[in-house]
């Protein structure tokens, strides 16, 4: 959780940073740099004229060579612009909201436009069990803390981001734990 704000200790909010990452931005931007070069060799092939201001295109037989070159260029175009709209939109972004006044957690997060836009979840203290550690590490390393209830649920409470160091990852647990006065599990 990357940034926190605790009030007259009573409440606690962590937020969420979605899909506005420096490295949704950079890959944004290589592929529709990316993108663009292979469109423009393509189309360059096609014409018979050169449209990059580097290399010589022109002398690309457009089948095969060519029109691979345009789906490419299309296809890399084509994520930017869905990577760019994730980042418009802050797809994942949000927070986590605990409230010892109300005895109420919320868990808000947006998702992309339509009917269920804003992801809305609620649970008074009453439903929660515990807070969970859950550290694998390997080829793909997870490092989640989760949010426990009672009914077994186990609601992810971390953002989706590179694996941070487990130092700091156990002290925002036990915080969270210590804040909310329940268990912490996994350690």
């Amino acid at each position: 959780m990357n940034m926190s704000k605790i009030t007259n200790n009573l409440l606690k909010r962590d937020i969420i940073i979605g899909s506005r990452r420096f490295s949704n931005y950079f890959w944004a931007f290589i592929l529709l740099l990316g993108g663009l070069g292979f469109l423009l060799a393509g189309v360059s092939s096609y014409f018979k004229k050169n449209f990059l201001p580097f290399g010589n295109s022109i002398e690309l037989n457009f089948v095969p060579q060519g029109l691979v070159m345009t789906f490419y260029g299309v296809v890399a175009i084509s994520l930017s612009i869905y990577i760019a709209l994730t980042i418009l939109w802050d797809v994942g972004g949000g927070y986590n909201e605990f409230d010892k006044d109300k005895e109420l957690i919320r868990i808000v997060r947006r998702g992309f436009p339509g009917k269920n836009r804003q992801i809305l979840l609620v649970y008074s203290f009453q439903n929660i069990k515990s807070i969970k550690l859950n550290i694998q590490d390997g080829i793909n390393p997870k490092r989640i803390i989760y949010l426990c209830t009672k009914d077994k649920r186990e609601i992810p409470l971390t953002p989706v981001e590179q694996p941070r160091p487990l130092n700091i990852l156990e002290t925002e647990a036990s915080e969270l734990a210590k804040f909310l006065n329940i268990n912490l599990e996994g350690l």
